[in-house]
């Protein structure tokens, strides 16, 4: 891992969850129509949040460049607490001690300048891991274990092929904010196939 004074460096080659139908059918495919995994999708779009981030040092990591003023970190603490944890183990699996949890997090935009990004990073790869453990060991049919109703209201996603989509979707789009922030910073771009 990097100290706090070397350039940031992720490992971006990881593979990605598998996908189960009901039957356990069609591992790595989607659910019985031989569509791509919806996980292997949101593995694609992790590898992208770490790999525009990598060798930026410590000081670029933390410079806020746009109006709004979240720094890079902020936005990998933003992805590993309220969208990796908060969907994968609170909502999809209902762990109980995560959800207690929930109350005291805070602000995950704001990272503690005493935390070192490498820290940050790893926190994000490792909420990624537990995720990837709570996919696996269910079906994409798999109805959510609990929902946040004083935060939404009625459920509007029902079952993991749902949080995924939805994670997919969130995790691209900051993605492409980390994409914007880099090009600010260095002119450095993510190439992502089509």
């Amino acid at each position: 891992m990097p100290s706090e004074h070397e350039p940031c460096r992720t490992d971006v080659r990881q593979p990605g969850p598998a996908c189960r139908t009901g039957s356990g059918r069609d591992r790595g495919r989607g659910p019985g129509r031989g569509d791509p995994c919806p996980a292997t999708f949101l593995d694609g779009r992790r590898r992208h949040v770490l790999g525009i981030l990598d060798g930026l040092g410590p000081d670029d990591l933390r410079r806020p460049v746009l109006p709004s003023g979240w720094t890079c970190p902020g936005l990998v603490q933003h992805l590993a607490l309220d969208v990796e944890r908060f969907w994968f183990r609170a909502v999809l699996t209902g762990d109980e001690a995560v959800r207690r949890d929930l109350a005291g997090t805070g602000d995950a935009w704001q990272v503690d300048p005493g935390v070192p990004v490498a820290d940050v990073l790893e926190r994000y790869r490792a909420e990624t891991r537990l995720a990837d453990e709570a996919v696996r060991a269910r079906t994409a049919d798999t109805p959510l274990a609990w929902w946040p109703h004083d935060l939404f209201g009625a459920p509007h996603l029902h079952t993991l092929r749902d949080v995924l989509l939805h994670v997919i979707t969130e995790t691209a789009c900051h993605a492409g904010h980390l994409e914007a922030a880099r090009e600010f910073v260095d002119g450095r771009r993510w190439l992502v196939p089509t």
